[in-house]
C-alpha cells in the first residue's frame, strides 16, 4: 500500500503518461439520469464544505479534523487528494467525481477527455476515472493574451479492487508569456468547495445514492 500511495502522489498531465491502455470513460443514459438527480437534489452539500475545511486545516497543520486530505504541490502544479470515508458511499463519491469536473466547465472550460483505464499489479488492481479539462479557447482578454483561469485541470478517481481510494484534483497553470497569469488552486477550490451545510433533508438523502 505504501507504494500506491507513493505512486498515487506522482502527477501525470494526462492519459499518454501510463502505459497501460486508456479508454474512454461512458456513462449509460441510467446513469447520467441518476447523477442529475443527484445533483438536482444537492447531494453534494453534505460533503463540499467539510471537505473544504479539512483543506484548511491541513494548510494550518491541524490534524484529527473532519475527512482526511492530503496537499500536493509539485513544479508549479498544486492539488489536493480528497480520501474516501466509507460513511460517503462508492455512488456518492462517483457523483462528487463526475460534479467536481462539471463545476470546472462552468468556470470557464472545455472536457477534453474523459478516460479509463485498469492496471493489475502484484498485490491489487488500481483503476482509474479522468476527467481532464482545458481552458476554452476563445477567451481572450483585450491584451490579446488568452484567459488560462488556472491553467489545464485534472480530476481523478482511483480505486483500488473496485473500492474508491480518494478523488485528485489539481492544476497545471501555462508558464507563457501567450496567457494571462494564472489564478491560484485556493481560488479554484473555493469556487466550487465552498458551500453551505447540508440541511436534514440532503442529509437523509445520501443513503437514496449510498451503492453505485
Amino acid at each position: 500500500m505504501f507504494d500506491f500511495l507513493k505512486r498515487a502522489l506522482a502527477f501525470r498531465s494526462g492519459p499518454a503518461a501510463d502505459s497501460v491502455a486508456w479508454r474512454p470513460l461512458m456513462r449509460t443514459p441510467a446513469q447520467r439520469r441518476r447523477h442529475t438527480q443527484w445533483v438536482a437534489e444537492q447531494v453534494y452539500l453534505n460533503w463540499l464544505g467539510p471537505y473544504f475545511k479539512a483543506y484548511h486545516f491541513k494548510k494550518t497543520n491541524v490534524t484529527g479534523q473532519g475527512f482526511r486530505v492530503q496537499l500536493l504541490r509539485e513544479s508549479g502544479r498544486q492539488g489536493l487528494l480528497l480520501f474516501y470515508d466509507p460513511s460517503i458511499g462508492p455512488g456518492n463519491f462517483q457523483h462528487l467525481f463526475d460534479f467536481i469536473a462539471e463545476q470546472t466547465q462552468q468556470l470557464g472550460y472545455n472536457l477534453s477527455t474523459s478516460d479509463q483505464r485498469t492496471a493489475e499489479h502484484p498485490r491489487y488492481r488500481e483503476t482509474i476515472y479522468k476527467h481532464f479539462l482545458k481552458p476554452k479557447p476563445k477567451t481572450c482578454t483585450a491584451t490579446g493574451r488568452c484567459q488560462q483561469h488556472y491553467g489545464n485541470v485534472t480530476v481523478d478517481l482511483v480505486c483500488i479492487n473496485d473500492q474508491p481510494g480518494f478523488i485528485r484534483f489539481f492544476s497545471n497553470p501555462f508558464d507563457d508569456s501567450i496567457f494571462t497569469p494564472a489564478h491560484t488552486f485556493d481560488e479554484l477550490l473555493s469556487k466550487i468547495f465552498n458551500q453551505p451545510p447540508a440541511d436534514e433533508v440532503i442529509q437523509n438523502r445520501i443513503k437514496a445514492y449510498y451503492k453505485r
